[in-house]
């Protein structure tokens, strides 16, 4: 079952992920809200359209924008609605 550790703590898992350009979208009710804040920071896909970011935060370790969504996705990128994926530190294991 993949899953999402960041500094050892598994922040998300699900049998139910979607691989697009080598990254893994989980459901975002699989991400533990507990270890999220907010972000001001976005990015635009051509294709999926306009990203937002949470920042990972737990017992002082900080790691901005980690995980980036897509909440309102590009007519082809309908497969990332209510999903998550992440990068920087967080590794993403099969």
């Amino acid at each position: 079952m993949p899953k999402a550790v960041w500094n050892d703590l598994v922040i998300a898992e699900s049998n139910d992920t979607v691989l697009v350009e080598g990254n893994h979208y989980f459901p975002r009710s699989t991400l533990r809200d507990d270890l999220i804040r907010g972000s001001n920071t976005q990015s635009v896909c051509p294709w999926k359209g306009t990203a937002s970011y949470y920042t990972l935060e737990h017992d002082g370790q900080i790691s901005p924008d980690a995980v980036w969504y897509y909440p309102e996705p590009g007519p082809k990128a309908g497969m990332v609605r209510d999903r998550i994926a992440f990068s920087g530190d967080v590794q993403v294991i099969d």
